[in-house]
């Protein structure tokens, strides 16, 4: 039964993939936005049957993904829905990207989940402290590869829409903030059913 949830979270995130490679807006920043996504559909699909994962991280992993891709396909400024929401509600900026980034502090239960089945590290203040560190760190990483685009690229449009700041000069800090926040109410609401599903994943 859970492979058969697997098997169908991989058909929808390649269907998603497969739509937003037709006609993207850029395709240099299509790469850009779902090379992450790419590499972690490929390399949970790899490692498959030497490490499962449990459903709920499959969910993330492939719920993340998506959000990539529909990023990646439109560029994150300018996702229709949230122009929508813009011009709807007055808002000064698309806010897809900060969406993305807080929904990204979904992971900190892939990164758990990583650290109890791979450390000696059991479950407590610890694993959620380090959990919460390994998250701050990606997303700071991630912050400074979106920079380093900008500096190669020299302000180029494309280095512009991958960057994402929409005239906010914070925004680095609004994303790693975001990433935080998410990460947190994650571990806070996901933490017992995470439990739960590893010791069935266990038994």
């Amino acid at each position: 039964m859970q492979s058969k949830i697997h098997v169908t979270l991989l058909v929808i995130v390649s269907i998603v993939f497969v739509w937003s490679v037709i006609k993207p807006s850029s395709y240099l920043d299509w790469l850009a936005e779902v090379s992450p996504g790419i590499v972690a559909i490929l390399v949970v699909t790899a490692l498959y049957r030497k490490f499962r994962f449990t459903t709920l991280s499959y969910f993330i992993i492939a719920l993340l993904a998506i959000l990539t891709f529909i990023g990646g396909h439109y560029t994150y400024s300018e996702v229709p829905l949230f122009n929508w929401i813009k011009d709807e509600f007055h808002l000064q900026r698309n806010h897809y990207d900060r969406f993305g980034h807080f929904l990204k502090g979904l992971l900190a239960i892939v990164i758990r989940e990583i650290v109890i089945r791979k450390t000696p590290l059991t479950k407590g203040a610890w694993l959620t402290g380090i959990t919460i560190s390994i998250m701050l760190a990606i997303a700071a990483f991630y912050e400074i590869i979106e920079w380093l685009s900008t500096r190669i690229s020299k302000g180029s449009k494309g280095a512009k829409d991958f960057l994402g700041m929409q005239g906010d000069r914070w925004d680095a800090q609004w994303d790693m903030f975001l990433a935080l926040l998410g990460t947190v109410l994650a571990l806070l609401l996901l933490t017992k059913l995470h439990d739960k599903l590893l010791k069935r994943l266990h038994n």
